[in-house]
């Protein structure tokens, strides 16, 4: 059996949500099917720690796909040509991409369809290629994978391919997010806040993650709670920047918000485990990847009840209206307020990360695989 995988994601230190997706799903697929033969196929130069073991061989193809016209040259001329010389059992694309007329069966994962509703948040000729070819994936391929229920709704809806054809596979939670001591916690917060106690949002600075909403909301707590607290923005800058810019010198608490770049995932724990709660309120998410690494750090949660936020938060978070700055900025301060709210989140959130886990994911992944493969 031989399976082709894109695996063009798998970045050395800078996987994002798919890319952890990818490097944690396939690490474990790999390994626990030792007979079957893995081909990854990447974009560029790959690090060694991504051949995960000896069934898979890595393959360079060219071009670079970081832009929609070579996005289109590499799926539907180099990837397509080679499946169309291999023939394989499947190919497995964990960021939803295929390749069109390729001949052979297709599994993408498409995490969700946010550039269906929101197609402003991306650069104009990103949106138009994810909405006009997303579709045309979705109907090609042999089943489909996605990340939340409520993912697997709105494919379903939106590009009419019955329930029965798309599975859900969970996101799970990376090991090295965990609590922090007192002395971690109090060093953390020299090195970022002034030595100050901070709300943290983690991920990249993209639009639809609601950042300059949330500094508005931040400003008004800071107004009414007259409080020190900071707000640690905990991940890189993405396209869009100008507008969170405007908001930070418009909302009177530049000084107060952090921007810490892209962190090492060490680094990222400390910063995450040694905030007063997560504040992670975009408008629309297929799953939240931050919600579950707050769980297992132990910290309360503020989130959107949009999209699959509430799904994945279950009753261990804070639920405000993204579009609301005054819910938003109740829940800060009802989370600066109330230990007992802050503990009784945490204690909510240990149950609830137990449903969520990188071996379950796998599973998940490989038996969506396995259906694939059989149809």
């Amino acid at each position: 059996m031989q399976i082709v995988v894109n695996t063009r994601l798998l970045l050395k230190d800078k996987l994002e949500g798919i890319g952890w997706f990818s490097y944690q799903t396939l690490k474990r697929i790999t390994k626990n099917h030792p007979d079957v033969h893995f081909v990854f196929l990447f974009d560029r130069d790959y690090h060694e720690e991504f051949v995960f073991s000896d069934n898979v061989t890595p393959m360079v193809l060219g071009p670079q796909a970081r832009h929609p016209v070579l996005y289109y040259i590499w799926f539907q001329f180099s990837v397509k040509n080679l499946l169309k010389k291999m023939k394989p059992d499947l190919f497995l694309s964990p960021d939803g991409f295929l390749s069109l007329g390729a001949g052979c069966k297709q599994l993408p994962v498409i995490h969700d369809i946010n550039f269906f509703h929101h197609p402003k948040d991306l650069k104009r000729l990103t949106s138009r290629y994810y909405n006009y070819f997303f579709p045309r994936f979705a109907k090609e391929a042999t089943r489909i994978a996605t990340v939340s229920e409520f993912s697997r709704q709105e494919i379903a809806k939106h590009y009419h391919i019955p329930d029965h054809k798309i599975d859900v596979v969970y996101n799970g939670i990376n090991s090295f997010f965990k609590p922090v001591d007192d002395s971690t916690k109090k060093s953390t917060r020299e090195k970022y806040s002034s030595g100050k106690n901070y709300f943290v949002n983690v991920g990249s600075l993209h639009p639809r993650k609601n950042i300059c909403n949330l500094i508005r909301a931040f400003a008004l707590f800071k107004k009414e709670s007259q409080s020190e607290m900071k707000l640690v923005l905990a991940g890189p800058e993405f396209w869009g920047m100008s507008e969170i810019e405007n908001a930070l010198r418009e909302s009177g608490v530049k000084d107060d918000v952090v921007l810490t770049g892209r962190l090492a995932n060490d680094e990222l724990c400390k910063v995450l485990g040694s905030a007063m709660a997560l504040t992670f309120i975009p408008y629309y998410e297929g799953f939240g990847i931050p919600l579950v690494e707050a769980m297992e750090a132990e910290i309360p949660i503020i989130t959107s009840n949009l999209s699959s936020l509430p799904e994945v938060a279950g009753n261990a978070a804070l639920k405000v209206n993204p579009y609301d700055l005054n819910e938003i900025k109740n829940a800060m301060l009802r989370i600066y307020n109330n230990a007992a709210v802050r503990a009784d989140l945490v204690q909510k959130g240990r149950l609830q990360k137990q449903n969520f886990s990188w071996d379950r994911s796998a599973q998940l992944l490989w038996e969506s695989m396995v259906k694939a493969m059989k149809a």
